[in-house]
């Protein structure tokens, strides 16, 4: 009941979140560290694939070792890469607070309507436990 593909997909994406708020923690500690590169976490795009968002049609897999040309739900994790494409300043450094900001309230979001989403489901569940009971 617990491992549907919702509430899987709202867990990876709670822990997606999660590695972004650290990132953007790390980021904002070192705005003044000298040659110190922003660190951006990329998941969403696992997660959309690992959903089918981009329409691809999965192939029909009925044993473990079957070959999927689509990533497993329950593997996919959020991939934390160093962006050493920019510099801000002449110190090396590529952290912009205000774009730190612009993604820690989007991340906040994120994660609050994610854990909202697993709350109603988890309750839902709940619901119907007790009530079988009468």
């Amino acid at each position: 009941m617990l491992d549907t593909t919702t509430m899987v997909a709202l867990v990876k994406n709670l822990d997606g979140a999660a590695a972004r708020q650290r990132a953007i923690a790390s980021n904002v500690a070192n705005i003044d560290t000298p040659n110190y590169k922003r660190l951006v976490v990329q998941f969403e795009d696992q997660l959309r694939k690992a959903l089918m968002d981009k329409g691809e049609l999965a192939l029909w897999t009925t044993h473990p070792g079957h070959i999927s040309n689509l990533p497993e739900l329950g593997q996919i994790s959020p991939k934390v890469v160093r962006d050493e494409s920019t510099a801000m300043r002449t110190d090396g450094n590529n952290v912009d607070i205000e774009q730190e900001m612009i993604e820690l309230a989007a991340n906040t979001l994120n994660y609050q309507i994610s854990s909202q989403q697993l709350n109603t489901r988890l309750a839902m569940l709940r619901y119907a436990i007790n009530e079988g009971r009468r």
